[in-house]
């Protein structure tokens, strides 16, 4: 039956007669969410019985496809059992990628993986060539199944006190998964309140710390689990890898820092925690910000100068390749160091001895620019339909196209109008500038046949 159904999905998205893997990576994310709001459309999904009414059960499913965690209603206030693992199987499809799961199952029924799955694989883990492919992607299901593994045994072991065994084991198995996949949804709700999220455990540390570590590893990307796996010496690294590991440690130290001195006196943030809760809180904040979407501190308290950073740092996200969404942080290196030669001077780009192609970081600012414009234009649109405050409206849309999650608790106060155009700009999030990256990636350049005379033109 398995085998079945693999060669069927295989011949509707892989055996065409034009392979289009940004097709391909958009129609699959499109199937699941269609399919996991259908499912939690039924009443069987809700803990009343009652349907949650389709809007909800479309809104859900995307942010659960999309590893978002924005939400118009409880989790675990909301959802039965049967509610819980669709949302559950969403989040581990979304995060891992329709067509590494695919492979899982190949596998698993001893298939021999073709040269268009190699192809897709390639495009969707945004590997450069296909030497390898397969056992990257081997790897980085044993890998992402460890560590999911792991991470559950912590939680599970922490939460069964407060929960019960069965309660404690399945939110241990949950939270994992959503932590590793950087999705943020919680089933706390019921015993510390609805939208709580890690608000109850921000004074349990391995709690904070086993997820907080789950995050960051997940939004590594599966190239440099890769490469350190192969090189095992932080000097023996790629160029690439040492980049993101880089850019990585600056933002989360960076981020600690900075929620540390602004938030330190907060009631409303920090309140009367002890210095140790305080910088283990900080550190938690830098680290969900980064397309996780768990809140142990409550956003809605934060300082204008605080949401503002927050926002910066749900754009940027993780690395390609990875769980988390946002620009990425190797597209930000690439622009700051496209930012240092333009200061210096200098016409080359270059990192650590080596020179960054013109056409790599012309494609980072095209990315860059295009998510801006989105997001501009979107808080805008939002802040005067609904007449919200800017910069909570700025939040939410970054929280939605950085595939975060995290909400000043402005989601679900939203208009139907605002509500929708937050589902485009999840999937668009996740799956849009996916898209968009590996149509401009793997696009042949083109000559050109007529060559103009240069133009002065002034600039600042």
């Amino acid at each position: 039956m398995i085998r079945r159904i693999t060669l069927w999905v295989r011949d509707m998205f892989i055996r065409s007669r034009s392979l289009n893997p940004t097709r391909v990576v958009a129609g699959s994310f499109a199937v699941i969410i269609i399919v996991g709001a259908l499912l939690l459309t039924l009443p069987a999904a809700s803990r009343d019985g009652q349907s949650a009414g389709l809007f909800t059960g479309l809104f859900t499913a995307t942010s659960a496809t999309c590893v978002t965690g924005l939400i118009l209603v409880d989790t675990w206030s909301q959802w039965s059992l049967f509610g819980q693992v669709v949302i559950l199987a969403m989040i581990q499809l979304g995060g891992l990628g329709f067509m590494t799961v695919l492979t899982l199952i190949s596998f698993a029924v001893r298939r021999r993986i073709g040269l268009s799955e190699r192809l897709i694989m390639v495009s969707t883990l945004n590997l450069n060539d296909l030497d390898g492919v397969v056992r990257t992607v081997r790897h980085a299901l044993m890998g992402t199944f460890l560590m999911e593994g792991a991470g559950a045994v912590i939680l599970s072991a922490c939460m069964i006190p407060d929960f019960g065994l069965a309660g404690g084991l399945w939110r241990g198995v949950f939270h994992s998964v959503s932590a590793f996949c950087n999705a943020g949804f919680d089933l706390l709700g019921g015993k510390f309140g609805a939208f709580s999220s890690l608000a109850g455990y921000n004074d349990h540390p391995v709690v904070l710390l086993t997820i907080a570590c789950l995050i960051a590893v997940g939004g590594l990307g599966f190239f440099v689990w890769e490469d350190l796996l192969q090189k095992r010496s932080l000097r023996r690294l790629s160029v690439y890898s040492k980049m993101v590991l880089l850019m990585t440690l600056l933002l989360l130290a960076g981020g600690t820092a900075f929620f540390f001195v602004e938030e330190y006196g907060s009631p409303a943030v920090f309140g009367d925690m002890p210095l140790g809760q305080k910088l283990y809180n900080a550190l938690f904040q830098s680290v969900t910000l980064r397309t996780a979407g768990f809140d142990a501190i409550g956003q809605g308290g934060l300082s204008d100068s605080s949401k503002a950073f927050s926002t910066i740092l749900m754009l940027i996200g993780g690395a390609s390749g990875s769980t988390a969404g946002g620009l990425k942080v190797g597209t930000v290196a690439v622009l700051l160091l496209a930012l240092r030669s333009g200061l210096a001077g200098r016409e080359q780009v270059t990192f650590r001895g080596r020179t960054i192609p013109y056409r790599r970081v012309l494609n980072a600012m095209t990315l860059a620019l295009v998510m801006l414009f989105l997001f501009l234009v979107s808080s805008m649109l939002i802040s005067t339909v609904d007449g919200k405050p800017y910069l909570d409206c700025a939040f939410e849309v970054a929280s939605a196209m950085g595939t975060v999650g995290l909400t000043t608790g402005l989601t679900p106060t939203l208009s139907p109008f605002s509500q929708s155009l937050l589902i485009l700009l999840m999937y668009t999030g996740r799956v849009g500038l996916l898209s968009f990256s590996i149509a401009v990636l793997t696009r042949r350049q083109h000559p050109a046949k007529i060559k103009y005379p240069e133009m002065n033109v002034m600039i600042g």
